[in-house]
């Protein structure tokens, strides 16, 4: 008749049948492990009886799993991983009960993508504070991860190998039209980007800069009408029938009612990157952060 399990087996039993397992020797696992032999043969004993079972075949040569051994191995080293990332999550959250987080950003992002990750993160470390460093331009973004004024940016730019950088979302540009410019069709052409007035950024933005590019390589160079600062006034000279403006959806966001939205002839969008500088030695802080906004990306 076989025997039931007994289940008192202990992480201290697991850590030595690995180390056995591994030099293929008691005396050796002892020695290792700063134990008697007597403790480590009377451990691996004990564990053969919990489990019913032999896990080594002794001799001259010294101690070699049994088949059986072998499997049981490769689940006492799982538990004892499990065991680690236990005591990680431990140490995380103690050292979770202050500090800071730096984070450069654009406004549209900080609204729309930001707001949210934070809310989640301030339910989970509400001891952790966060300061949001609001920014015009991604050169900005880089110069403040660079000199350490910031710990991690959201940019929309390509980055060098000098940061490290995960992608969080597309954000399409959109072509904004008032109601008052009527437009029978659900879809824009090329042609029709040039019958109304432009208005777009202050010259040298990088948004303006995708945009002509992109258009013009579609055979539809663009020139604008009116350059403005910020994207909140281009919007409202949208809505007061100004013009059209083609724009990141989130910078254009909240889009007034009587503007009309409508994608480019053939869409063109702007990859959003949370970046830190490469091998830097993050805080816990930010490593939370990081990870958490990453687990929101991959949801």
């Amino acid at each position: 008749m076989n025997r039931p399990l007994r289940s008192s087996i202990s992480l201290s039993q697991l850590q030595i049948l690995i180390a056995v397992a591994e030099h293929n020797s008691f005396s050796e696992a002892a020695l290792q492990l700063e134990l008697s032999q007597s403790s480590v043969s009377s451990a691996i004993a004990m564990l053969e009886d919990q489990l019913s079972t032999i896990l080594f075949s002794r001799g001259r040569h010294g101690a070699r799993l049994t088949p059986v051994g072998e499997r049981i191995v490769i689940h006492a080293r799982q538990m004892l991983q499990l065991q680690e990332e236990m005591l990680k999550e431990a140490r995380l959250a103690n050292s979770l009960k202050g500090g800071n987080i730096r984070i450069a950003s654009f406004r549209s992002i900080t609204t729309h993508v930001l707001s949210s990750v934070i809310a989640q993160f301030r339910q989970q470390f509400p001891e952790v504070s966060i300061s949001i460093l609001e920014k015009t331009d991604n050169r900005a973004i880089e110069d403040d991860l660079r000199k350490g004024r910031a710990d991690v940016a959201l940019i929309d730019s390509s980055l060098n190998d000098e940061f490290e950088a995960w992608e969080v979302l597309q954000d399409e540009y959109v072509v904004l039209v008032p109601k008052s410019f009527e437009i029978q069709d659900s879809v824009l052409n090329w042609k029709q980007l040039s019958t109304y007035p432009l208005i777009m950024f202050a010259e040298g933005n990088i948004h303006d800069e995708e945009v002509y590019a992109h258009c013009a390589a579609f055979g539809q160079p663009l020139t604008a009408t009116y350059h403005v600062s910020a994207d909140s006034s281009i919007v409202s000279m949208v809505a007061q029938g100004l013009g059209i403006t083609i724009m990141p959806r989130l910078a254009a966001e909240p889009i007034p009612a009587h503007v009309q939205v409508y994608s480019l002839p053939v869409p063109l969008f702007r990859i959003i990157r949370v970046a830190v500088l490469a091998n830097a030695l993050l805080s816990p802080p930010v490593f939370a952060f990081l990870e958490m906004i990453k687990s929101n990306r991959e949801n």
